[in-house]
């Protein structure tokens, strides 16, 4: 692993059209009202020749959790450097531990990793906007389709740490029914701490 070639950054000295997609430090009210600080510190993405290479985690490189679709802004979609929060280091050690539980490799799906919050699926609203989510559409041979594998991947990614969230398969709001969404939390604030920020 050779994390130690990823540079950290201040968010808010980055130039201004990065600043405008990543928010770096803004607050951002999630669906159910809970007030969020969105990263500012990013670890620095010079070339995607770079994230394919590397390893965040013996099983797990930079790239596989950068892959994002056409709904990202082309300036964070096309153009080097990227930037990543820094959390997303939390996230690929999690992953580790979670194939070690399972014993068979995990395939992040595409736009399953780090979205900006300018991504248009669901944009900061999203726990992906953290660097700290992810979305697996297949361990080893079994694709996460169904209530059967989605439940007993949930299962075991959850007993690994009680802070972890991972839904439920289901067709309803907050459920999954095609991949196994791990998120491992954000930071809530309270309405002092908010207002502090403003």
């Amino acid at each position: 692993m050779r994390v130690e070639v990823l540079r950290a950054i201040d968010g808010l000295d980055l130039p201004e059209e990065y600043r405008a997609f990543l928010r770096p430090g803004e607050t951002e009210t999630d669906s159910s009202g809970n007030v969020h600080r969105l990263p500012r510190f990013f670890y620095e993405v010079r070339s995607w020749q770079e994230a394919q290479e590397l390893r965040l985690a013996p099983h797990f490189t930079l790239a596989e959790l950068l892959l994002v679709g056409c709904r990202e802004a082309r300036l964070l979609l096309s153009e080097f450097p990227h930037y990543v929060p820094c959390a997303i280091l939390l996230l690929a050690r999690f992953l580790e531990d979670f194939r070690r539980e399972v014993g068979a490799p995990v395939f992040i799906a595409a736009n399953g990793g780090y979205r900006s919050p300018a991504h248009q699926i669901e944009g900061a609203k999203s726990i992906h906007a953290w660097g700290t989510a992810a979305n697996i559409y297949r361990i080893g041979d079994t694709f996460l389709c169904d209530t059967k594998s989605v439940e007993k991947y949930r299962t075991i990614a959850a007993s690994l740490s009680p802070t972890v969230f991972v839904r439920t398969f289901g067709r309803e709001k907050g459920q999954t029914s095609d991949h196994l969404h791990i998120d491992l939390g954000y930071v809530r604030l309270t309405p002092r701490e908010c207002s502090e920020a403003s």
